[in-house]
């Protein structure tokens, strides 16, 4: 019997603002309301739905690539660690897809 993806849209188009953007994190993913608001917390949070079939799916990564440049490239390898846990376990049904708000374009994480 395969089990039903669980899918979360993470929306990052009009997100201005540092803490905004891990507000959006938590509302996003369902993270707990004790979220820490810091990466150390994502990963901790990330790992409680590993072994899940997952579809995370980001819009408007081209803005927080834009403020945040250094948060950006934390939060993908982050998000690439997470669909590589415990050594590849979960790959297969971790799915990541980053949609380009202005192209439309889909862009999936391996």
């Amino acid at each position: 019997m395969q089990r039903e993806f669980r899918k979360y849209t993470v929306d990052f188009t009009n997100v201005k603002y540092y803490l905004e953007m891990h507000a959006v994190i938590r509302e996003s993913l369902e993270f707990p309301v004790y979220y820490g608001n810091n990466w150390d917390a994502c990963w901790d949070c990330l790992k409680e739905i590993a072994g899940e079939p997952v579809h995370i799916r980001i819009i408007g990564m081209e803005n927080i690539e834009k403020r945040f440049p250094t948060s950006a490239k934390y939060f993908l390898d982050l998000l690439k660690d997470f669909k590589n846990y415990d050594n590849k376990k979960y790959a297969d049904i971790t799915q990541i897809e980053i949609v380009d708000s202005n192209s439309g374009k889909i862009s999936i994480l391996e």
